[in-house]
């Protein structure tokens, strides 16, 4: 196992004291630094850019979600929430977090979450992993090399997955921060909206409002809304809103259906 970087942050002083105590027993895992609230959190990762994050969630300055929105455009470190309310469970997994620390939490399943965290990190020690998926996000076997994308390679604690856009139902953005949304599971990537749509195939792929694009194999009813927009239907049961400012796509989807 590689030496794990980590940063411990949270605003009680006994919370951190409870995670450095229980990390002095692993000497493979070295704690870089700590924070006491959500600003000094984002300075520091981005100064230390550490392997792996203890975060809590309500803290003064920004809270354990804010701070990972503004850190992922530039580091993506290994999370584990360390947190006493229980409501932000699904959240953290929707943002990738390897693990969900109830408080008061012990020490064996404290190290049930650092061994998860472990597995993760093991996929950076293969050198040259990285390059290889790169290069299989653009290799269609079928196909002669195109511009449009048919995979996405999606980055998440220390593992990458291939998705194929054909089984993407849409994406939804926030600022650089990207969720893209299979029927089973969603995934964040970090680009922008405009920059990812110019990479999509518009034979399958539409967008239909400045923060959503869909897939237009996945629409199954267009309901007619105000002034010429539309509420989009997918099969997965999510309903989007085509707006005004993308009528013309619409429209354009529309008489190709004629």
């Amino acid at each position: 196992m590689m030496t794990c970087r980590c940063l411990i942050i949270d605003d009680e002083i006994l919370a951190r004291d409870v995670i450095r105590t229980f990390l002095q027993t692993d000497p493979s895992v070295i704690v870089v630094d700590e924070a006491a609230n959500g600003t000094d959190a984002v300075i520091q990762i981005l100064q230390h850019r550490p392997d792996l994050i203890f975060l809590d969630i309500q803290m003064p300055g920004f809270d354990g979600f804010e701070v990972l929105r503004e850190i992922w455009p530039h580091h993506q470190p290994c999370v584990v929430f360390t947190t006493a309310f229980d409501q932000y469970a699904l959240r953290a997994f929707e943002v990738n977090a390897i693990d969900y620390l109830l408080k008061p939490f012990d020490e064996v399943r404290f190290h049930q979450a650092l061994g998860r965290i472990k597995e993760k990190l093991d996929v950076k020690s293969h050198p040259g992993l990285e390059a290889l998926m790169e290069k299989l996000v653009n290799r269609d076997t079928n196909e002669p090399a195109q511009n449009y994308l048919k995979r996405i390679l999606v980055k998440e604690a220390g593992r990458m997955f291939l998705i194929k856009t054909k089984e993407i139902t849409h994406f939804d953005a926030d600022g650089n921060y990207i969720t893209l949304h299979t029927p089973t599971k969603a995934h964040n990537i970090y680009e922008s909206l405009s920059s990812l749509e110019s990479r999509l195939n518009p034979a399958d792929f539409m967008r239909v409002s400045r923060s959503v694009i869909i897939n237009l194999n996945c629409i199954c009813e267009l309901e007619p809304y105000f002034n010429g927009e539309y509420i989009v239907h997918l099969n997965t049961g999510k309903k989007v809103k085509c707006t005004r400012g993308y009528r013309d796509n619409m429209r354009h989807f529309l008489s190709s259906m004629s």
